[in-house]
């Protein structure tokens, strides 16, 4: 619901709704909005740390870099409808004055830094600047995949990508 509606849009009646509960069960774990949207960033951290655990049982730094980029791929049908949803939702609490803006860039601080380990697996000086640079494409590449509700610009750049990974490897 946050990622379709935007936090200001969302109520905990929305919540309460979506999970076909009543909305006193929400209110009793939930006493404001605010705690709703830490614990969504909490629950996007741990998937994140699964998915990082999942890529990291793959062989070589080339191929976890390839298979991120291409569940980018697979999700391009939904960055299309409402783009990234960390990135859109770092985007809207960044215009809050609460604190959760660092909540959720703590959270892609820790991609970011994986990325970086993988690029300096591969033996890569400039494993920061490349980290970051694949960060900033995939972001960017949701904002027009959105905006253009487009999916297959998704995947041109997921194609690109993973061929920018193999030349550097």
């Amino acid at each position: 619901m946050l990622h379709e509606q935007g936090v200001e849009k969302t109520t905990l009646a929305d919540i309460a709704r979506a999970a076909d509960v009543p909305v006193g069960n929400v209110y009793y774990y939930f006493k404001t909005k605010d705690q709703l949207v830490e614990a969504a960033i909490a629950a996007h951290g741990r998937q994140l740390e699964s998915m990082i655990d999942a890529l990291d049982r793959l062989p070589t730094p080339q191929e976890r870099l390839k298979a991120l980029v291409h569940g980018w791929i697979e999700q391009r049908d939904l960055a299309a409808k409402y783009g990234c949803p960390t990135g859109t939702l770092a985007s809207e609490l960044d215009k809050r004055d609460d604190g959760l803006d660092r909540a959720i860039a703590k959270v892609m601080g820790e991609l970011v830094d994986w990325m970086e380990r993988q690029f300096s697996a591969m033996g890569r000086g400039d494993a920061r600047e490349l980290a970051v640079a694949l960060m900033a494409a995939y972001q960017g590449i949701s904002l027009l995949t959105n905006t253009f509700r487009d999916p297959a610009l998704m995947e041109l750049e997921g194609r690109r990508l993973e061929r920018w990974i193999d030349s550097l490897a």
